[in-house]
């Protein structure tokens, strides 16, 4: 699987390094909020570069047609198109009139591109640059080489590094918690590895389509990762990655993400998982997730305890946690969302804090739900990863392992417990609270650890 290379930590330097054409108008801590919207909208700008003159003699024959969008797609050669005469170099042509230019150019998407814009809630900047005479300046930036996002030069699985480090770097100036929004890729592969350990059989047929969702999905990181993976066992399998995010800006760079790569972009959602879920009555083959630790659902209270009213016909008929955490109810989420052994049964990877694993006296809530997950015995492995591994925290971090086919197999009955917490290489810079990482060798031996469970 690839990893995170100098070149992508290169381009992210070169586009944050824009930004010092925002000083003055902007503070630092809103910086992101203008690079990230540009960065998004200038990799669409690079796709759709070669076919744009197609899509431009099209137009002038559909335009008036009700089945304009499907033929405009087809001329672009991608599930989003542009009809405005302008691109990002075209817009240099005229300094003068470069606000209502690019307003005309940012109008001129498809509607799918144009709601991801939108919630970036950037067109205030547009005017704000403009009437302060940086637009030009700003926009000339993304058209020199140090922004070239083609296709040819930056691969959609290296663009999705380099969205979440901007974020990453976004989320450190404006003192936010980056880790709620990105997770180490590594963490992902290890989750990913044991995932997917023993359904090489499964993926390597024909006609195979699989389910993976996300209840907290961020940037699309997790579904990104396992996507490759996936395709890596066999090419031929269709993989429908799913999601929701409450986040605006890491959901329209998932949503934007998941658009550049021909999935369907539909199937990201966008709001409160807990209160508003997006995905009821489904089930999928594969779900996980890093759900925010420690943060409190007073705000969705009102939706949570009527939906565990309904018992076990609901998410959360287990038991509730303390309103001051709610990651265990998006593990009891991911749990309602496993396939019926009938149909294949599910697998779940779900990262926690220790607070699941501990909190909570006999008859709590957080003790009922782990009575619960040991009685239907669908927990398969807990895996203590290394400290100080994620960026907005050095405290302790576990893998959940879930699964409802362990009947009849060695696992039935057992759960494995992993320490994987001397298994790292330190950092020779710090990233926030991230001073170690996973090597590859170590995701292997983890991975091997796991796999290698023998009856006792």
């Amino acid at each position: 699987m690839a990893t995170k290379s100098a070149k992508i930590d290169q381009k992210a330097d070169l586009i944050w390094a824009i930004a010092d054409k925002l000083t003055g108008v902007y503070k630092p801590h809103e910086y992101g909020e203008v690079i990230l919207p540009l960065t998004v909208i200038r990799r669409f700008d690079c796709i759709l570069s070669d076919t744009k003159d197609a899509v431009l003699e099209k137009y002038k024959e559909v335009k008036k047609l009700p089945m304009k969008d499907v033929l405009l797609r087809k001329a672009s050669g991608f599930e989003f198109y542009n009809t405005s005469k302008y691109t990002f170099e075209k817009l240099m042509d005229d300094p003068d009139n470069i606000e209502a230019n690019f307003k005309d150019y940012l109008n001129g998407f498809s509607e799918n591109v144009s709601d991801i814009i939108e919630k970036f809630k950037f067109e205030g900047h547009i005017t704000t640059m403009a009437n302060k005479g940086i637009l030009y300046i700003v926009l000339k930036e993304f058209t020199t080489e140090r922004a070239n996002l083609h296709p040819d030069i930056i691969s959609n699985l290296e663009m999705g590094y380099i969205f979440e480090e901007i974020i990453r770097r976004f989320s450190e100036a404006h003192n936010e918690d980056a880790g709620q929004h990105y997770t180490p890729r590594e963490v992902i592969q290890l989750m990913v590895n044991i995932l997917f350990h023993d359904d090489n059989a499964i993926l390597s047929g024909k006609n195979v389509v699989k389910t993976v969702y996300d209840p907290a999905c961020g940037t699309g990181g997790m579904l990104s990762v396992a996507e490759e993976y996936l395709h890596s066992l066999n090419k031929k399998a269709e993989i429908v990655p799913l999601g929701q995010e409450i986040n605006d800006q890491t959901f329209a760079i998932c949503k934007a993400d998941m658009l550049i790569k021909g999935n369907n972009a539909d199937f990201i959602k966008d709001g409160n998982t807990l209160s508003d879920d997006q995905f009821t009555g489904q089930s999928f083959d594969y779900i996980l997730s890093n759900p925010p630790f420690g943060r409190e659902w007073k705000n969705e209270k009102t939706a949570i305890e009527k939906e565990a009213k309904l018992g076990f016909a609901g998410r959360f008929g287990a038991g509730l946690p303390a309103a001051s955490d709610g990651q265990m109810l998006f593990l009891m989420t991911a749990i309602a969302k496993m396939k019926d052994i009938s149909q294949g049964g599910s697998r779940i990877a779900i990262i926690h804090n220790g607070s699941p694993l501990f909190t909570g006296d006999a008859g709590s809530g957080p003790s009922d739900i782990r009575k619960y997950i040991l009685e239907n015995d669908l927990l398969e492995a807990i895996i203590a990863l290394p400290n100080d591994l994620f960026y907005n925290t050095g405290i302790a971090t576990y893998i959940w392992v879930l699964s409802n086919k362990k009947r009849g197999t060695v696992r039935e009955g057992k759960v494995q417990l992993i320490n994987a917490n001397e298994l790292y290489v330190k950092r020779r810079k710090a990233l926030g609270n991230k001073r170690n990482d996973i090597s590859e060798e170590q995701i292997a031996e983890i991975t091997k650890i796991y796999f290698e469970i023998r009856t006792g």
